[in-house]
């Protein structure tokens, strides 16, 4: 579906947004109610003793370079926000895989799982190999970035490239936070609001700045706190959190061995649990530009791209900044 058209069916949830969360339109369990860019497909995981619907979009150019990239989205978003990015991949002739994490977007979420990022990493292998894919390029945002590293070290003999935007767990939070557990987390979940999710943005994501274009993807969390199965939402998103803290990356980076390239918002300032920090470490918490070298420095055969005045999300806040050196490094 093209992007006018997308935009047209989702007007009702983004164009009433306001400064109150009344005026967000209340989101489905699984957004039925909200309609993806692309056409959506399913599969089902059997894992942990149940059974899972693990959604995803399979978004195919009209002229194929034979390549295939994959797209893993954040703990606050879904698939939905690479439509623009998709859409200059596949011009491109790039096949584009955009999976729903479980507890995400579309796909199912559990009142019982184990949450960690292998399992995760499983999950999304799966639809590779339901779709016959043996090479990939992987790129992760945000918490897609933790994923993404964890799959790049998984199945490192079927990786071509790989590209984290402004991922988190470029340090491990657990050193400066102090663990308040799983309980206390969902507790606070479950008192979000479309303002107090509002501010965490502005203050992290953006460095306390705030534009229009940053509305429509707020309201598809702020719009779940209305829903009557909003518990079941902030039950999935504390144990994720808690996968977050426990199961840090930072340390592996060194193994990884595929081309990478690193497109780090200079302005972002995103960290988990930071609020909780002690206020003489705050300050010291999602440094990006220095996290951004760090990292570069740590991943052989990588380089890195710094955009200025850029937050958390480069491909939202600054596309033609971040869709330059991305196909650029793609075409290498």
């Amino acid at each position: 579906m093209k992007a006018k058209s997308y935009l047209l069916l989702n007007i009702l949830l983004i164009l009433s947004i306001g400064s109150t969360c009344a005026q967000v339109q209340p989101l489905d369990l699984n957004l039925e109610n909200y309609k993806y860019p692309f056409p959506v497909r399913s599969i089902t995981i059997n894992s942990q003793k149940q059974e899972l619907q693990m959604v995803y979009m399979d978004v195919k150019p009209v002229k194929p370079n034979g390549k295939v990239i994959m797209l893993l989205h954040g703990k606050n978003f879904n698939g939905a926000y690479w439509r623009q990015t998709a859409d200059a991949l596949t011009k491109a002739g790039y096949r584009v895989i955009i999976p729903d994490q479980i507890g995400f977007g579309k796909s199912s979420k559990p009142l019982n799982y184990q949450y960690s990022f292998q399992d995760l990493a499983k999950n999304t292998r799966q639809i590779l190999d339901g779709l016959g894919i043996t090479n990939v390029s992987v790129l992760g945002h945000s918490m897609g970035g933790m994923l993404a590293t964890r799959f790049v070290l998984m199945y490192p003999d079927i990786i071509e490239k790989f590209i984290l935007v402004n991922p988190i767990g470029l340090e491990d939070y657990k050193l400066k936070v102090p663990y308040a557990g799983i309980d206390v987390t969902y507790q606070k979940e479950l008192k979000q609001t479309y303002e107090s999710l509002k501010k965490y943005q502005q203050t992290n994501y953006y460095d306390g700045q705030w534009k229009p274009a940053y509305e429509e993807w707020l309201a598809l969390i702020a719009g779940w706190t209305l829903n009557k199965d909003y518990p079941i939402i902030a039950w999935n998103s504390a144990l994720t959190s808690d996968m977050i803290m426990t199961q840090p990356v930072v340390y592996e980076f060194g193994k990884v061995k595929a081309p990478t390239l690193l497109i780090i918002g200079q302005r972002d300032r995103t960290a988990i649990g930071k609020d909780s920090a002690p206020k003489e470490l705050q300050s010291t918490m999602g440094n990006y530009p220095e996290l951004g070298r760090q990292t570069q420095a740590k991943i052989a055969n990588s380089k890195l791209v710094p955009i200025n005045g850029v937050g958390h999300l480069p491909h939202i806040e600054a596309f033609d900044q971040f869709i330059k050196p991305l196909l650029d490094f793609l075409k290498e």
